[in-house]
């Protein structure tokens, strides 16, 4: 091997060590985030207009009939156990929207951990990941879903007010959550990492 290729093959290995490196640190703090975060997704039958429509009606019913249940939730792991605790209020809210307006196909509630990918909301950014999750699925479950976070309640209002990642988490983890720009290529590593962990273990 000539002495010019050892050098850059040296220097390639030096780089893609840096980059595991800060990629490893970064990862710890994702998952700071996955582990202190409690999602909700909603999976619509279909992406008819009508069917999109009967999302948000069950999306706002079971918003408003946790509202009251995660307000004293102090950690996500809290949250999970109040969701599966409440499971048959959560699906008498879904059964509600469903009788009220006529749509006879099936749905299921559960509180298990699903997969997303990198999700930007209105002034944050969640890395993408395993998260907790209390997952509606509507009739087929074919559609687009919607998805929002009840621990910390960014869509709930708790005591008057929606939280903030900023009351759960420490400022280092939300400097992560709330500057994606900053952090753009290890949020794209971040989630071809996850991605390919998610293909291995289906």
């Amino acid at each position: 091997m000539k002495k010019h290729t050892k050098i850059e093959l040296s220097i390639l290995f030096g780089v893609l060590f840096a980059v595991f490196f800060t990629l490893a640190g970064f990862e710890s703090k994702c998952d700071t985030i996955k582990n202190g975060v409690f999602r909700l997704r909603v999976v619509a039958n279909s992406d008819t207009a009508y069917d999109q429509n009967i999302k948000l009606s069950v999306r706002d019913n079971i918003l408003s009939c946790t509202s009251g249940l995660f307000k004293n939730a102090k950690s996500s792991k809290e949250a999970k156990n109040i969701a599966k605790n409440n499971l048959d209020i959560i699906e008498k809210s879904v059964k509600d929207v469903l009788d009220k307006t006529g749509v006879k196909y099936d749905y299921k509630c559960l509180v298990k951990k699903e997969y997303f990918g990198t999700r930007d909301y209105d002034d944050f950014s969640l890395p993408a990941g395993e998260y907790d999750s209390l997952v509606v699925y509507l009739g087929n479950a074919k559609g687009h879903n919607w998805w929002c976070v009840l621990f910390p309640g960014v869509c709930l209002k708790t005591a008057g007010e929606k939280q903030k990642l900023e009351d759960v988490f420490s400022s280092e983890i939300t400097d992560v959550t709330n500057n994606k720009e900053k952090y753009y290529l290890r949020f794209k590593s971040a989630e071809i990492y996850e991605y390919i962990k998610e293909k291995i273990k289906k």
